[in-house]
């Protein structure tokens, strides 16, 4: 059985990297690349499976909404990401290296019986990334 618990968050970052030009991450990144960054409302989806214990559920909602709370949402809600985020300044901060580190930090210590099946994030509507974790 799977759950799917759906979260939001709002942040901004700016997409650009030292190993090209100035030019050449324009061209890449277009709009993207504003020297100022720009913000999205990004749409978390957290993915969990495993049996329905004898209360019935997968999960208790409760823990992993803390959980998520506490590992994702409080570290990255309005936060730049390019600039303020341990993990993410040091690499491009595209929606890709975003979603694996939130696996990455879910997956760290994880305290729940059902297990982390899949990260999904919408960064807009037409850009949404997944990770099996």
């Amino acid at each position: 059985m799977k759950l799917t618990r759906r979260y939001r968050f709002s942040a901004s970052h700016r997409l650009d990297t030292p190993l090209l030009t100035a030019e050449e991450n324009q061209r890449l990144y277009g709009k993207c690349n504003n020297p100022f960054g720009h913000g999205h409302d990004y749409v978390l989806d957290v993915t969990v499976e495993g049996p329905v214990d004898a209360t019935g559920q997968v999960a208790d909602r409760r823990a992993l909404d803390a959980l998520v709370d506490e590992k994702v949402l409080q570290r990255l809600d309005h936060k730049d990401l390019s600039k303020d985020v341990p993990g993410l300044a040091d690499v491009v901060a595209t929606t890709e290296n975003l979603a694996a580190s939130i696996r990455s930090a879910l997956n760290e210590d994880w305290p729940l019986a059902a297990r982390l099946a899949r990260v999904r994030i919408s960064e807009t509507a037409r850009n949404i990334f997944e990770l099996e974790a």
